[in-house]
């Protein structure tokens, strides 16, 4: 390694088929604290003997009491927050395996690389050596500050990847051969990347689930820095922010976003809005929105699979049902500010979801906003580019047995094959199906590996569409216009 050695632990016997060993916590940059806070990352410096890496690092995320999340997420204390954990099972050798980098989602404030589900056993097992990275989040990573270098998250991710490049070798990986994948933000983060003309060369191939873009404007940005200062009472400057903790920042950021209590409020601020910290247009890295990158061509000679859940958002708005009951769902999307053309398009093309009742149609219409028609826009931007690279679609729809969707991060144990992991079971039940497990994550291994999920490749004509689902008679694993449901909103 270029900073130092470290020492790592066996999980399982050493050197046993199915063991890897954990690296946990290296830092691939210096503690963002003091004079490095809002800074752009700054590779760590070098360290003397053998570092111990058999702990998770500390992590961006801060503990919430009482916080419950669909995937558990460990919010470890320190300042040293830039790190990486690595997974692998030939520590040391020259093995030249296939690498995976996974980037954690949690809406650009949230998550956390230390999840029991991320910790890459099962792709260690199928000969892949797997990496989580963190980055600072919320206004730390992605809040527009005068005086401080934009999109500091994204530059911790370039980090990152620059750090795969130059160690992994070292731990049995390949740096020609790297897989970059991430869910919610963190699929938000791959199309980002994939977009980005300072992130081409260091990743190979990639897969987005349920990806969620920021985007965020430079107006919108400024917009946000200024309600902050405000509420701090604080210069909307680097000096003025660098004047108040952490924990400050923390407990106001979460105000200036979205406002409104009712489900109709939050889903309107979500549709209008959009994410209130994320990757920033900044005319520097990132020059224009990331579809338009996409279209341009590129990221095209990267192969890309994408998909989300059918129900990304509906498990938010069942709490209303009652309420929401009594609109009709026209009238509850016109309130939502829905063009009428856009309105009549989506609902005829969503009539099995209508027979559900409008807080069905609120919370799919909202994710497919935010979730899957990315996946379409993102898909189709690519075909029109007419890059070297293919993509590849899949729908993710197997009902949860405890949530009653197929609801966002429903799909993210099956895709790692982490079924027995902590708190799997709350959303998805005591038994959840192996085989599908089996699907999901082979189809993933297939891409990390030989480049090709194995289902046909995206042709915006026909939406070749993968359906991970329970086996059923009568229903084709590859199904056609998959997402026309969707392209209404496209």
């Amino acid at each position: 390694m270029t900073a130092g050695q470290v020492r790592g632990f066996w999980w399982g016997p050493a050197g046993a088929p199915g063991s890897s060993a954990a690296f946990l916590g290296i830092p691939f940059a210096e503690a963002p604290v003091g004079a490095l806070r809002f800074a752009a990352p700054v590779p760590v410096a070098p360290w003397d003997g053998i570092r111990d890496a058999r702990e998770y690092g500390a992590t961006a995320k801060r503990a919430k009491p009482g916080e419950k999340t669909l995937i558990p997420e460990p919010a470890v204390p320190g300042e040293a927050t830039l790190n990486v954990n690595v997974f692998t099972p030939t520590p040391g050798e020259d093995a030249a395996l296939p690498v995976l980098v996974y980037i954690h989602g949690g809406g650009f404030t949230e998550g956390s690389p230390a999840s029991p589900w991320y910790d890459g056993s099962a792709f260690t097992r199928d000969g892949v050596v797997t990496v989580t990275i963190s980055y600072r989040l919320g206004f730390d990573g992605f809040g527009h500050i005068p005086g401080a270098p934009s999109n500091r998250g994204v530059r911790d991710w370039l980090a990152a990847l620059a750090w795969v490049q130059e160690n992994i070798a070292a731990f049995g990986g390949d740096p020609g051969h790297v897989t970059i994948a991430g869910q919610s933000a963190g699929g938000g983060a791959v199309l980002t990347l994939l977009g980005m003309p300072a992130a081409q060369g260091l990743f190979h191939a990639a897969w987005a689930l349920s990806p969620a873009l920021g985007d965020v404007s430079g107006e919108r940005a400024r917009t946000l820095t200024a309600k902050l200062a405000g509420l701090l009472g604080v210069d909307p400057s680097r000096d003025g922010f660098a004047g108040v903790t952490e924990a400050d920042i923390l407990a106001q950021q979460e105000s200036v976003g979205h406002t409104g209590q009712s489900p109709l409020d939050v889903a309107r601020g979500m549709l209008q809005d959009g994410l209130s910290f994320g990757p920033m247009i900044d005319g520097d890295l990132l020059a224009r929105p990331t579809i338009e990158a996409l279209r341009s061509g590129l990221g095209g000679d990267v192969p890309l699979a994408l998909g989300a859940t059918d129900d990304e958002f509906t498990m938010i708005t069942d709490g209303a049902a009652r309420v929401l009951g009594l609109v009709p769902p026209g009238v509850a999307l016109q309130q939502l500010d829905v063009p009428r053309e856009r309105r009549h398009a989506w609902l005829a093309a969503n009539a099995p979801q209508r027979r559900k009742g409008t807080a069905a149609v609120v919370g799919r219409y909202v994710g497919d906003v935010i979730f899957r028609s990315t996946v379409l826009r993102a898909a189709d931007a690519r075909a029109a580019a007419g890059g070297a690279a293919k993509t590849w679609a899949y729908r993710f729809t197997w009902p949860s047995p405890t949530i009653g969707w197929a609801c966002h991060c429903l799909d993210v144990p099956f895709w790692f094959d982490a079924l027995g992991a902590e708190s799997v079971g709350a959303i998805a039940g005591d038994a959840p199906s192996q085989a599908l497990a089996d699907a999901v994550h082979g189809a993933a291994v297939a891409l990390i590996r030989d480049g090709d999920p194995g289902w046909p490749a995206w042709d915006p004509a026909t939406q070749p569409t993968r359906v991970f689902d329970l086996p059923a008679d009568g229903r084709a694993p590859v199904v056609f216009d998959g997402y026309a449901s969707v392209r209404a909103l496209a």
